[in-house]
């Protein structure tokens, strides 16, 4: 980036910077438009003038479509916290005079996480804090991570497995697989079953495409096991309905288990990976004072790591809690 001279910013710096930031966001001028309804001439004419202010060019055109320079996105890095405390002031002004009495908070999870482990902590927060607007997303995969990356939410909750560079993922929950059954399947009541005894079971998995399904055929493959699978469902409470039918078994994490079900349950985890579930950030997001203080409520010690921005970190088991349980895996299965 070229040096640029110490003059004073212009008056309509703020109104650029929004403009530059929504449209990297975006990859798109005319969504940026929108975002900011305004037209599409109006911000490309602010981009343009950031460009000629700064002396770089920020974007490369390539028809309707918009890729950051190197340039941009070092300053991009730069502008995006900048613009997010900006944003934050009214909010972080309630926080120091004593109470957060407004403001938004919008959160990514997916719809097990949604149904089982969100519901103790939203409801205690809209207890503290009645007057913000709590919004749940419910997404998956990579829906859930671009509104992160988009600023459109201010934190997702899930479990993943492959993290990106630019995200954050702190877990805060485990939960074990466990096989379920129908309550007159032949293995019901059993404390322990082989991974042999349940590839001669017809298996109902969620859709292929989901990071289930691999980790299950992985799991089968490496101990040289042929399975069946005879249905493919959408969401636990539409597998765990037909498995108490008897048409088959699964294999789910224990998020899903509220030990209400008519089905028997048997711990896997000779064989299967536990899963975690946690707070995903985009690195160096700027967090709203409302935003902090659901994640307080979620993990009380998750400012107090050294570097909650590293990911990977064992996070404490909350088996048997419940609400406390599924989630974001992989970059399909993100946000389950």
């Amino acid at each position: 980036m070229k040096p640029v001279d110490n003059k004073p910013c212009p008056p309509n710096r703020l109104r650029q910077l929004r403009a530059f930031c929504l449209a990297a966001q975006t990859g798109n001028i005319s969504r940026a438009a929108e975002r900011l309804c305004s037209s599409q001439p109006a911000v490309s004419q602010l981009i343009m003038s950031l460009e000629s202010d700064l002396g770089i060019m920020l974007f490369e055109r390539r028809g309707p479509r918009i890729q950051l320079t190197d340039d941009g996105q070092a300053f991009f890095d730069i502008a995006l916290p900048i613009l997010e405390e900006l944003d934050n002031l009214p909010a972080a002004l309630a926080e120091r005079l004593g109470e957060i009495t407004a403001g938004t908070l919008d959160i990514a999870a997916g719809e097990s996480t949604i149904l089982y482990l969100l519901p103790e902590y939203v409801y205690r927060f809209s207890i503290e804090y009645p007057l913000v607007e709590l919004r749940l997303h419910n997404v998956t995969g990579r829906d859930g991570l671009a509104m992160l990356r988009n600023g459109e939410v201010d934190l997702a909750v899930g479990s993943m497995i492959d993290i990106p560079h630019d995200i954050s993922y702190v877990p805060t929950f485990n939960y074990d697989p466990m096989l379920i059954t129908s309550l007159e399947h032949p293995l019901a009541g059993r404390k322990e079953v082989t991974l042999e005894e349940v590839s001669e079971c017809g298996l109902i998995l969620p859709p292929r495409h989901l990071s289930t399904w691999h980790i299950v055929d992985l799991v089968f493959r490496q101990h040289g096991l042929n399975y069946k699978v005879v249905l493919e469902a959408g969401g636990w409470e539409i597998i765990k309905r037909y498995v108490a039918l008897g048409m088959g078994v699964s294999i789910v994490t224990s998020i899903c288990l509220t030990g209400e079900e008519s089905l028997a349950a048997i711990p896997l985890t000779q064989y299967f990976p536990r899963r975690s579930y946690g707070i995903v950030l985009r690195r160096n997001k700027q967090l709203s004072p409302q935003a902090r203080r659901f994640v307080e409520i979620l993990d009380p010690d998750f400012f107090d790591h050294p570097d909650h921005s590293v990911s990977g970190q064992p996070g404490p088991s909350h088996q048997g809690r419940r609400p406390s349980q599924d989630g974001l895996v992989g970059h399909d299965e993100a946000l389950t």
